[in-house]
């Protein structure tokens, strides 16, 4: 870094408090930080978490020379709120700026980066689109805004209309995916000459580590699970985006071929949503293993696993989407069984960990159970190596040092 300092300032509408916010944005700011921007990050956080995890995110900025400014999140009236946080990020932004003058205006998703395309345009600032997805087309593709009522089209063709905005005018754009960056080349409102660089959501590898028979054993022994018993895993959240029928389709398809065979899920969510429809496919609540666990915990349990699965809906929306989960089960060496959604297919390639499936079918599922030898012959350890650089937080660092420097027009 030259001798001057530049400044950024990060606007998120997610939460530093929030564990999207621990896990996917403060270690970015950190890296950058030490890196040598100054960096400020304006987030609006929900109530309960803030009072919980105010003062360990503050010592944590304070550590590493990050201003931290935090605005509440409202809930309710339900689509006033929304308004209203977007009226404070806004003053709260142009606030900042006029007492700061910052070089870049880093905006995580589309809510904040209307608060960047203003700034460029009043005040000349430096606009950096870090997309995470395609928002609008996720509100329909995930139910959210149903076209057939005349509301929720009007509100489809006003924020499609604004996103053009934000791609015309961003100084560089921030993909989750190759796929995805492919596609934002095809849209009309793109301009050829605005860079658009491919960022993954980072893995903690130092957390999800490589497995082995030994700690397989004690998972298992900890799930109360015999040593010889087939083991599928699900990590994550159920709803919206995850095709249960066609996970659960595979699991019953495992259980007819293995003699012993659990389904372990972890999830935040209620375990009636599995076992309902376990049920209409003919499968009990001793085929499955259900639980909670904090985030620091995950590594230990999925590591009881054998093979783990993750199908997501084949959405338009879903071509941008960067799924975590899969960085973590590959990190550990566990091999995954996915659609081919976005990047999936290209990881699961380059890590030689798993199988792709894109049809539900009897005849399918029993196809990609032969492939289980295999691929549980694999060596964990070459998986891990394969995609440790992609998945890695130092590389996705690196990554923004160079964006930033680009948007600057500085070298070193």
């Amino acid at each position: 870094m030259q001798n001057k300092t530049f400044k950024s300032l990060f606007i998120s509408y997610d939460g530093l408090t929030d564990p999207l916010g621990q896990s996917q944005i403060l270690p970015y700011i950190i890296g950058l930080a030490h890196a040598g921007f100054k960096m400020t990050i304006l987030s609006c956080e929900k109530k309960d978490r803030f009072k919980e995890k105010e003062e360990l995110i503050q010592s944590i900025c304070k550590a590493n020379n990050i201003e931290w400014v935090p605005l509440l999140f409202h809930k309710s009236p339900p689509i006033l709120a929304k308004y209203y946080d977007l009226f404070n990020l806004k003053k709260t932004a142009r606030k900042l700026y006029l007492e700061n003058r910052y070089n870049i205006i880093h905006c995580r998703s589309y809510l904040s980066a209307e608060i960047g395309r203003e700034l460029k345009k009043k005040y000349g600032a430096r606009y950096l689109f870090d997309m995470r997805g395609f928002w609008v087309d996720e509100r329909v593709d995930g139910g959210l805004w149903n076209t057939k009522y005349a509301f929720y089209r009007f509100a489809y063709k006003k924020y499609k209309h604004k996103e053009a905005l934000l791609i015309a005018d961003a100084d560089h754009i921030i993909s989750l995916t190759e796929a995805g960056k492919k596609e934002i080349r095809t849209w009309q409102s793109y301009k050829n000459s605005t860079p658009i660089t491919v960022i993954p959501c980072s893995a903690d590898l130092n957390l999800f580590t490589l497995t082995d028979d030994a700690q397989q054993l004690k998972a298992k022994d900890e799930l109360r699970v015999k040593k010889t018993t087939f083991v599928l895993s699900y990590l994550g959240s159920l709803g919206t985006w995850y095709l249960l029928e066609e996970m659960l389709l595979l699991f019953k398809a495992i259980n007819d071929h293995y003699k012993v065979a659990k389904f372990l899920i972890l999830t935040p969510d209620d375990p009636d949503i599995v076992y309902k429809k376990a049920a209409t496919l003919g499968l009990g609540k001793k085929d499955f293993i259900i639980r909670f666990v904090e985030r620091r915990n995950v590594p230990f349990l999925i590591k009881a696993s054998d093979l783990s699965v993750s199908f997501i809906k084949p959405a338009y929306s879903k071509i941008a989407s960067s799924p975590t989960k899969l960085g973590e089960l590959l990190a550990m060496g566990i091999p995954v069984i996915c659609n081919s959604i976005g990047d999936v297919e290209m990881i699961i390639d380059k890590s030689g960990g798993g199988a792709i499936m894109n049809e539900f079918k009897e005849v399918n599922f029993k196809q990609v159970i032969k492939s289980f030898p295999a691929l549980l012959s694999k060596d964990k350890t070459l998986i891990r190596k394969n995609i440790q650089d992609y998945y890695s937080l130092s590389n996705a660092i690196d990554i923004y040092d160079k964006v930033y420097r680009q948007l600057l027009n500085v070298n070193n």
